[in-house]
């Protein structure tokens, strides 16, 4: 990844849900989300995630998650779609998000990048988006 350009924003769930799918007494329980975020900053726009937890009995979990985001960088505007692999451990989210190859559209066909994540419970949360175009 070149790193050559950088979007700077923060984002807010507008929407939130969690079920459980699978519960094991005294063993894992499986949850399937469904979550809305508005971006606001250097990233603007909309992002639809479904998300998939493994929870441990410790209260830690695996987290999986697709996320199409419609909305605009600067002047350019488009979709892309964002895959999320982390950990949610001790009440704080720590998550590596990567394009998916090939999945831009618009003005942002071509695009590639990723962000980390890391994150308790807040209101609003901040991010970077390092991406760059094929």
């Amino acid at each position: 990844m070149m790193n050559s350009m950088q979007a700077k924003a923060t984002f807010k769930l507008t929407q939130a849900s969690e079920v459980p799918f699978s519960e094991v007494e005294g063993g894992t329980r499986l949850t399937q989300g469904t979550f809305t975020m508005e971006y606001s900053g250097g990233l603007q726009g909309e992002g639809i995630l479904q998300e998939l937890k493994c929870y441990l009995p410790d209260g830690s979990a695996t987290v999986y998650g697709l996320e199409r985001i419609i909305g605009c960088i600067g002047d350019k505007s488009g979709s892309f779609v964002l895959e999320h692999v982390g950990k949610f451990e001790e009440g704080v989210l720590t998550s590596q998000r990567k394009v998916v190859k090939g999945s831009g559209t618009g003005e942002w066909t071509g695009i590639v990048g990723e962000l980390n994540f890391e994150s308790g419970s807040a209101e609003v949360f901040t991010i970077t988006f390092n991406y760059d175009f094929e």
